[in-house]
């Protein structure tokens, strides 16, 4: 049995939601907490004026290692397709 075979085809959700959400939001930014229930992930937007919280979510440790997952796989068929993603080192992300 090849690897091929334990694939899945792609499900395909519906998903009902309002104008602004679906918009959705820029972040450049991101911060992580925790406790031992959840994780908590501020996205933020780096702006000249200080940072601002963008959005705020609340997930199970669960929740996150799958995001993870899907994230790893999601930025490695991206570089194989357009080549990988530079870094820029923090005081690089600086506003002049």
């Amino acid at each position: 049995m090849s690897d091929k075979d334990d694939e899945q085809p792609p499900q395909h959700i519906k998903i009902n939601t309002g104008d602004e959400i679906s918009r959705g939001h820029y972040s450049n930014l991101m911060l992580a907490s925790h406790s031992p229930d959840e994780f908590i992930l501020d996205w933020l937007l780096n702006s000249p004026n200080g940072p601002h919280l963008v959005a705020r979510i609340i997930i199970s440790p669960a929740t996150l290692k799958r995001t993870i997952e899907t994230l790893s796989l999601s930025l490695k068929q991206y570089e194989d397709k357009f080549g990988a993603v530079k870094l820029t080192k923090l005081d690089e992300q600086k506003f002049h």
